[in-house]
């Protein structure tokens, strides 16, 4: 995670920088905003912009968008004028820091857009014989395909490669390919040369460059735009690239990773895919199975995320109770790895007692597991039936367009806000379910902001 602070580093804000490297941060610094946009110009790139809410917020993310760089950016201020926190999200900051800094909140916003520190854990023999293939194609140079649903843990995976290859001390940069607007990408990967394009003022060094002698992680490769997957091919063929607006071609020395949750063979025979490119990623496919295919790595994948979100919100680290453990292997986990790290995370916070027990794992609207009441007279049959019975008996009477609301909505819930993940569950592409976000938005609905749970308006729905 790369943090890039701009303002005075008065005391609260030094204190902010402090909290967000002892959260694993690197952290850097400018003063002005000008700095800011000319060192991720330089490729001297940042996960996340912290900027002082004095500063003209606005103005920076109009210059980064002119040069088509794509950076989320969270205001911060010491005095938490509620006027100028207000017109920091308007002018485009996707949260407000109040100073001085609270640990928690420092977490929560570093965790939003990136988790360094995702260890890969498992148990059960499924996954163990995926992880066993990592470490055979770990140390080559070949091009690897991620595949498996969302939340498995595909970018996981890719760290692991990363830290397990030849390139390991070198960098790791990741882009998600849904989340960057298509006018963006090109550049965001690419770079650009000074005058390409209005607002092009000087050289942008894109994430290619940024990668040189280490490891580009490509995530939901499925959604490039098919003008770019030429460019990429040319970039993977001959390990060069060419900037926008370039007249000499660049060269880099990476190596390429990718990940997808949708079947790319399926998106070849649809023409939405290039073949050619396929195969130039797919000299190998890890793919990951999903947590209900893999029952071993529950328990211990649960311990994991209790002991870190203990740690994290400063509390014990109770045991779970068996009951607890009966009720996590019931359940079915449509949602995997990222869906149970949410549940133990909120049990760590309504757990009271000695142990978690399965009242305290919960979903994200408060209801109890499936199948996690034990003693309940009614089997798993007559429980699978009362719910069916329910949920027709609700939906009778909607419009499909009434219905299709509500999916994305509940959808959209269930993932804590994240776009990509909800479009993901749902199937269809992230910029389908942004126009379905703006049109709810534009009717008066109230939007989840992405990571927050936090109903918010028209920001929320475009945010990735």
């Amino acid at each position: 995670m790369r943090l890039l602070v701009v303002g005075r580093l008065s005391g609260q804000l030094a204190a902010a920088v402090k909290m967000a490297m002892a959260h694993g941060a690197k952290v850097s610094h400018v003063e002005r905003t000008d700095q800011a946009t000319e060192q991720l110009r330089r490729g001297q790139g940042a996960d996340l912009l912290m900027v002082d809410y004095n500063l003209d917020i606005g103005a920076l993310i109009a210059a980064n968008d002119a040069e088509r760089i794509f950076v989320p950016v969270v205001a911060c201020g010491v005095d938490n004028d509620a006027e100028k926190a207000a017109a920091a999200i308007r002018a485009g900051a996707k949260e407000f820091i109040p100073l001085p800094p609270d640990a928690d909140l420092i977490a929560a916003v570093l965790a939003a857009v990136a988790d360094d520190e995702r260890p890969l854990i498992s148990a059960d023999p499924s996954m163990q014989a995926v992880i066993k293939l990592a470490d055979q194609v770990a140390r080559s140079e070949a091009s690897i395909l991620i595949t498996g649903e969302s939340g498995v843990g595909k970018e996981v995976m890719a760290r692991y490669l990363h830290q397990q290859s030849k390139r390991a001390e070198r960098a790791f940069i990741s882009v998600n390919c849904a989340a960057i607007p298509d006018n963006l990408l090109e550049s965001e990967l690419f770079g650009h040369e000074k005058g390409a394009f209005t607002g092009a003022v000087a050289r942008r060094i894109g994430k290619f460059e940024e990668a040189d002698g280490g490891t580009l992680l490509l995530d939901e490769i499925s959604e490039m735009d098919a003008r770019l997957q030429a460019k990429l091919l040319r970039a993977i063929q001959e390990r060069v690239i060419d900037r926008v607006g370039g007249t000499k071609p660049v060269p880099v020395n990476i190596r390429i990773l990718a990940t997808s949750n949708r079947d790319l063979a399926k998106a070849v025979a649809e023409g939405v895919f290039r073949e050619d490119l396929l195969y130039r990623l797919n000299v190998v496919n890890l793919r990951l199975p999903s947590l209900r295919e893999r029952p071993g790595d529950v328990a211990v994948l649960a311990d994991h995320f209790v002991k870190k979100y203990a740690a994290a919100n400063g509390v014990p680290a109770r045991p779970l109770s068996q009951d607890a453990r009966r009720a996590l292997a019931a359940h079915r986990w449509p949602g995997n790895v990222r869906e149970l790290e949410n549940a133990m995370h909120r049990a760590v916070l309504l757990a009271v007692g000695a142990e978690i027990d399965a009242e305290a794992i919960r979903l994200p609207d408060g209801q109890p597991l499936t199948g996690a009441i034990a003693g309940s007279d009614a089997g798993p049959a007559a429980r699978a039936a009362q719910t069916a019975d329910a949920v027709s008996r609700a939906y009778v009477g909607q419009t499909v367009a009434q219905m299709e609301k509500t999916l994305i909505l509940d959808t959209l819930t269930h993932c804590l806000g994240n776009r990509t993940h909800a479009a993901n569950i749902l199937g269809i592409s992230i910029r389908t379910l942004r126009n379905k976000l703006n049109e709810y938005s534009d009717e008066g609905t109230q939007i989840m902001a992405p990571q927050t749970g936090i109903a918010t308006s028209a920001y929320g729905a475009n945010a990735a």
